[in-house]
């Protein structure tokens, strides 16, 4: 049961995207590029989603600016060579779909504008001078809010009472994953909970990861918010469920795939945000000059099927709270 109705998903990805444009057509349209590290299938819904953007704000397809697309297929070190054959075909603008595309797309260049849906930890990692104003050629949302991963093991105790051995799947590559590891390893220590981490590299360790953790008994597992994680969502989704392992997530795009419940902001809404970045920058505006923005609607799903089959029962309370109750 849909507790709210978003955009459907289009047609199939496809390598080249076109996209929307103004009402007059210019003679040479330009060229957004999208940079991403998950797989084209992956990345649709995102995709989806800008475009969605986009056509709200007035733009047709082809006619004024077309899309290029680069996938990593979950592979980080393959980016820094995508980053560079994108600025070779100097775009107007570099999407880049997380923070470590946007790490590898400012190396690529400083002067080629960069909007990420979802960054994380900018400031830090040198993409920005501030939040408030960038002051370089990188801009976007934030979609990590702190105190997101102590709230996520509210729900994990919630959804599995009683539990007391709680594991985590990390990504090590991923620079989003280490702050929130730090925040569930203090929660734990204030709930009284072990924290077990498995950390991956790359899709092909993540059943291994899985089944570390099930070796160790744990009584459910958080997957951290990090773009290979959500590129293998479903990989992660079968595996733990064949393992019995109830799974908690910061994006409704793992409870889509089979997962059992997800807390954390609305990917669609950042990447359909995205376009507003997009198109200030084509009129003129530099990305420095755009404040990055923060969402502030939390967003709870639960798949009620999956957790029949773990046997694990949602409380009324719970399902009451969620925004969706997949059946």
């Amino acid at each position: 049961m849909r507790r709210r109705e978003f955009l459907s998903i289009a047609s199939s990805a496809i390598v080249t995207w076109p996209i929307a444009g103004l009402a007059q057509t210019p003679p040479n349209p330009r060229v957004i590029a999208w940079l991403s590290g998950l797989t084209r299938t992956s990345s649709q819904p995102f995709a989806d989603s800008f475009l969605a953007g986009m056509r709200d704000l007035g733009y047709v397809e082809g006619r004024n600016f077309n899309m290029i697309y680069r996938f990593s297929d979950g592979f980080q070190d393959r980016l820094p060579a995508l980053a560079e054959e994108i600025v070779q075909l100097q775009p107007a603008v570099i999407l880049a779909t997380a923070v470590v595309t946007a790490v590898a797309a400012r190396k690529a260049t400083s002067t080629i504008p960069i909007v990420s849906p979802a960054l994380a930890d900018a400031v830090h990692l040198g993409l920005v001078a501030s939040r408030a104003r960038p002051g370089s050629n990188v801009t976007g949302i934030e979609p990590y809010v702190e105190g997101l991963p102590a709230k996520q093991m509210e729900f994990a105790r919630e959804i599995v009472q009683g539990a007391t051995r709680i594991g985590v799947l990390t990504d090590l590559k991923d620079p989003k994953a280490p702050p929130q590891m730090q925040e569930l390893q203090a929660a734990g220590r204030d709930l009284k909970v072990d924290v077990i981490d498995a950390g991956v590299r790359q899709p092909d360790e993540i059943d291994n990861a899985l089944q570390s953790l099930a070796n160790q008994r744990v009584d459910l597992v958080i997957v951290l918010q990090t773009s290979m994680l959500l590129g293998e969502r479903r990989q992660i989704a079968a595996q733990a469920l064949a393992k019995r392992l109830p799974t908690i997530f910061g994006y409704r795009e793992h409870i889509l795939a089979g997962g059992l419940l997800s807390y954390g902001v609305d990917l669609r809404w950042c990447f359909q945000r995205g376009a507003y970045f997009v198109d200030k920058i084509l009129h003129g505006t530099p990305a420095g000059d755009l404040p990055i923005e923060f969402p502030t609607k939390m967003f709870l799903a639960i798949n009620v099927k999956t957790a029949k089959a773990l046997g694990v029962t949602p409380s009324a309370t719970l399902l009451s709270r969620a925004d969706e109750v997949i059946e």
